[in-house]
């Protein structure tokens, strides 16, 4: 018999009945039912029953047995009685006697318990992660990683693509965040760069000729950390396509998505069509790039009619330039309390409040309610109840000055509308692409024009759109929102060194700069680069939502906390002064 096991802890049923076995596993948890031992052995693969009486000879020993003690049994299978069989496990029709056992590893007393659902500090669960990490929700999120991953993989092979590995120690890349610098000892004063994505590398790649690539790639990233986002290191599915346009990689990539989220969503609806949304618009929709299409509500300009009206604060706010007021419809949201309570969500926001009007039943009819009704009067009031499409019994939220000073707050209320009313749809994943981004975008305080997304990407209009206000060029750039999520993100490139120039030229970049930074790059365009473009999804972000998991920390393994820490390993730790001599290097407090 092999030295540890004959079977895993879930492959035992009654066709077993009578074997002589070994197990090996964690105690899960011990019960004494009068004088009788029962042990729930667990593995990677489940749970078996084992138990003891006080005949067997090795009771005493079992008896000293402790939670998550890593333990050896032999025994014999036995069935269990019909009243005790337990249908929600693969082993719930046998048990094993056990006959001998053997302590592979004892454990101390524990500062989480792996059996049952207690909640503990996620300071507590990260520090003492594989424990936390033999807890059956996690494992379960490890296991669906993985074969999220093979999945992936399969699919893109199927399509043509051919896995290739990018360096991880490299230049500094251009993805708008941080980098992770890396001192260089045989080149003091000289640093690499950990990935902030394979951008560079795979454009190289096509170059060369390779006309499908893809990668599961590891990115760095020295970043704030979000609920959903690492503040580190991630992984994306990385890929580039030669001889393409924008539908192409559209193409490509929907049935690897949606295959994915078919295959692992848990049953919840996948939708097949996937709108193509302009950023603009999104903006204006949605308050957001990222728009949860489950929850059906469009917010919709109505600035026309405050103007001149009643309400004096909306009629001098849109005598200013670029100014406007929105609305956010809030169909069976129309009672004072509710419209109280989403007026006090925006003054937590940060804004003064949000404006609105309710429709209930009055003494003529349906009436409008609220201070903004009362100010503008009701021939205004039913030209917005007309044009959003209300009735009684909803009502209407309203914001209004320069977008950029509202639109996140208006979109984060439209998803607490939605939530709060039940009209954001679940157990459902609803995609969108959002395409037409902008290429530049101004300081407000400088006035200077610079990159507002990934600065490779072809302009729309090519040269000529150069030639024209650079706050008017949109980019062959899109992600794919998921339910509220950025799950993709992508491009066309520009191949074109003479309009790459022309496109650094107006974010302020000279010639001299980009060949400086990106002359990798500028080399290889001079030698027939072809058209192409690709895009990344996230991979970590991928399991979060079929994980059903609101922070990404619950699908990563080893993951950092919100301070960027590994209280595991104690990272980031102090460098030793030889090391640091070693590195050309010297390090100076903060004061």
């Amino acid at each position: 018999m092999h030295a540890y096991r004959s079977h895993t802890c879930a492959a035992l049923t009654k066709e077993n009945v009578g074997e002589s076995v070994r197990l090996s596993g964690w105690v899960h948890r011990v019960r004494d039912h009068g004088g009788v031992l029962f042990v729930d052995l667990r593995d990677h693969y489940g749970i078996t029953q084992v138990l003891c009486d006080p005949d067997s000879p090795v009771f005493a020993e079992v008896e000293k047995l402790r939670s998550e003690w890593c333990v050896r049994i032999d025994g014999s299978v036995k069935a269990r009685d019909a009243s005790l069989i337990n249908p929600r496990i693969p082993t719930g029709e046998i048990e094993v006697y056990i006959r001998d056992v053997e302590v592979l590893g004892a454990a101390g007393e524990l500062p989480l318990m792996v059996f049952g659902d207690q909640e503990y500090p996620e300071e507590t669960r990260l520090r003492y992660r594989y424990l936390d990490l033999r807890r059956e929700k996690m494992q379960s999120h490890m296991k669906l990683r993985s074969d999220m991953v093979a999945s992936i993989r399969r699919r893109m092979w199927d399509k043509g693509f051919r896995e290739y590995q990018t360096p991880i120690i490299t230049a500094s890349s251009p993805e708008g965040a941080r980098d992770f610098l890396v001192p260089s000892r045989l080149h003091p004063g000289r640093f690499y760069a950990l990935p902030q994505a394979p951008q560079l590398f795979k454009q190289l790649i096509m170059v060369s000729g390779f006309d499908r690539y893809f990668q599961i790639a590891p990115c760095f990233r020295d970043e704030d950390p979000r609920a959903d986002r690492s503040p580190t290191d991630f992984y994306q599915l990385d890929m580039e396509m030669s001889f393409v346009e924008q539908e192409d990689v559209f193409a490509t990539i929907q049935p690897v998505i949606e295959g994915v989220f078919e295959e692992f969503g848990g049953g919840h609806k996948v939708d097949k069509l996937w709108p193509r949304i302009r950023y603009g618009d999104a903006m204006k929709w949605y308050g957001t790039d990222k728009p949860d299409l489950r929850n059906p509500l469009k917010m919709q300009e109505v600035s026309e009619h405050f103007r001149g009206s009643g309400f004096a604060i909306f009629t001098r706010l849109l005598e200013q330039e670029g100014t406007e007021v929105r609305a956010i419809p809030a169909p069976g949201g129309g009672s004072r309390k509710f419209c109280d309570r989403m007026n006090a969500y925006a003054q937590k926001e940060g804004l003064p409040g949000m404006g609105y009007i309710f429709w209930r039943e009055g003494a003529d009819g349906m009436e409008a309610a609220g201070p903004l009704a009362k100010n503008i009067g009701p021939e205004r009031t039913e030209a917005i109840r007309r044009q959003l499409g209300l009735g009684k019994g909803d009502a209407a939220f309203f914001l209004g000055g320069k977008p950029a000073g509202f639109e996140a707050v208006a979109g984060r209320a439209r998803n607490v509308i939605g939530e709060e009313l039940n009209l954001t749809e679940k157990n459902r994943f609803a995609f969108a692409w959002v395409v037409d981004f902008p290429m530049y975008e101004k300081d407000d305080e400088s006035g200077e024009i610079d990159f507002s997304h990934n600065p490779f990407s072809m302009p729309q209009g090519g040269m000529e759109a150069l030639e024209g206000d650079p706050l008017d060029v949109l980019g062959y750039q899109y992600d794919l929102a998921c339910n509220g999520y950025e799950l993709v993100s992508g491009a066309i490139r520009n191949h074109k060194l003479d309009i790459m120039y022309r496109a650094f030229e107006l974010a302020g970049y000279g010639k001299d700069e980009v060949e400086k930074r990106f002359g990798g790059m500028v080399s290889a365009f001079k030698y027939g680069a072809p058209p192409h473009g690709g895009c990344a999804a996230g991979i970590d972000r991928m399991v979060m939502l079929l994980a059903d998991e609101p922070n990404i920390r619950e699908v990563i393994m080893f993951p950092m906390n919100q301070r960027a820490e590994d209280l595991m390993m104690n990272a980031p730790s102090e460098a030793s002064p030889e090391q640091l001599m070693e590195l050309s290097l010297r390090a100076i407090e903060r004061e």
